[in-house]
C-alpha cells in the first residue's frame, strides 16, 4: 500500500494506492470477481496513467489498485537512484513510493529486497543534477518556464500562462527537495509537506507561492513579478547551499 495511507500524511479525503508488482498479466475476469465482493463502483483496466483499476469501496473510500511490471519499476528507480538520472520535476517520486509504501504480501520477498538495495544515503551527484536540470528548465535557458510564462503573460494567455506554470512548480518543488535531501512526496499538498518536512526553505516559501496563486487568474505583469522574487530567493538558498556542499 502507498500514497498517504501508508503513512501520516492523509485525511479522511485521501483513497486507497494499492501497487501490485507483477512478472505477468493478471487477467481482468480475476481481477473484476475479486474487486466486486468489495466494490460498489469498478472501472477495469483504465490506462490514463498508469495500468491500473479505479474502483469505489462499499464504506465510499476510492481505492486504485496499480498494475506494475516488477522488473521495469525497479529499473527505473535504479535509474536515479543508482544512476543519478534527473528528470523534469518529480525525479524521486517512484523512489519515495517504493521506500515509504507498507508491504501487505510479499510472497518471494522481492520487494523487500528492494526495498533493502534502494534504501541508502540520498546522492550528492543525484541532488545536484536535479538541480541542474531543473534550474535550467526554470530561468537559466532560452526555452526555460519563466520565459515562457513572461512570453504567455505578453499575449495574454491565460491557459498557456496557467500551463507554464504548473511546470514551473513541478520543477521548483523538485529543487526544493533535492536540496533538502529528501525524496519527493507526489503532487498533493506540496506547501504543508515542506512546512513540515524541509529544513531549508525560501525566505517567505509561503507567501510568495500564495501571492502567485493570487495573480495567476490576472495574468499581468504581476505574474513576471512574483516569478521573479519565487526565483530570487531560491537562488539564495542555492548560494548558500553550494557552500556547504563544497
Amino acid at each position: 500500500m502507498g500514497g498517504s495511507r501508508s503513512g501520516q500524511n492523509y485525511d479522511e479525503k485521501s483513497d486507497y494506492d494499492v501497487y501490485v508488482y507483477c512478472t505477468s498479466h493478471i487477467s481482468e475476469k480475476t481481477r473484476t470477481d475479486i474487486l466486486k465482493k468489495y466494490c460498489d463502483t469498478m472501472e477495469i483496466s483504465n490506462h490514463y496513467w498508469e495500468y491500473e483499476d479505479n474502483c469505489t469501496l462499499k464504506n465510499g473510500v476510492d481505492i486504485d489498485i496499480i498494475y506494475r511490471n516488477s522488473d521495469d519499476f525497479y529499473r527505473e528507480v535504479s535509474d536515479v537512484v543508482e544512476k543519478y538520472q534527473a528528470h523534469n520535476g518529480y525525479t524521486t517520486c517512484m523512489w519515495h513510493n517504493l521506500m515509504n509504501c507498507k508491504i501487505i504480501y510479499d510472497k518471494n520477498g522481492k520487494l523487500s529486497q528492494a526495498k533493502k538495495r534502494f534504501d541508502v544515503p540520498y546522492p550528492d551527484v543525484l541532488k545536484e543534477n536535479i538541480i541542474k536540470r531543473n534550474m535550467n528548465l526554470l530561468c537559466d535557458t532560452l526555452p526555460s518556464y519563466s520565459h515562457q510564462i513572461e512570453k504567455a503573460v505578453a499575449r495574454n494567455d491565460r491557459i498557456s500562462v496557467i500551463h507554464r506554470t504548473t511546470a514551473f512548480l513541478e520543477s521548483y518543488f523538485d529543487v526544493i527537495f533535492a536540496i533538502n535531501s529528501i525524496t519527493h512526496f507526489g503532487e498533493k499538498r506540496l506547501i504543508e509537506l515542506c512546512m513540515k518536512y524541509c529544513s531549508v526553505l525560501p525566505y517567505n516559501f509561503e507567501d510568495n507561492l500564495n501571492q502567485l496563486f493570487n495573480d495567476l487568474p490576472l495574468c499581468t505583469d504581476t505574474v513576471n513579478n512574483d516569478i521573479k522574487i519565487i526565483l530570487s530567493e531560491l537562488k539564495k538558498v542555492l548560494i548558500q547551499h553550494r557552500k556547504q556542499f563544497k
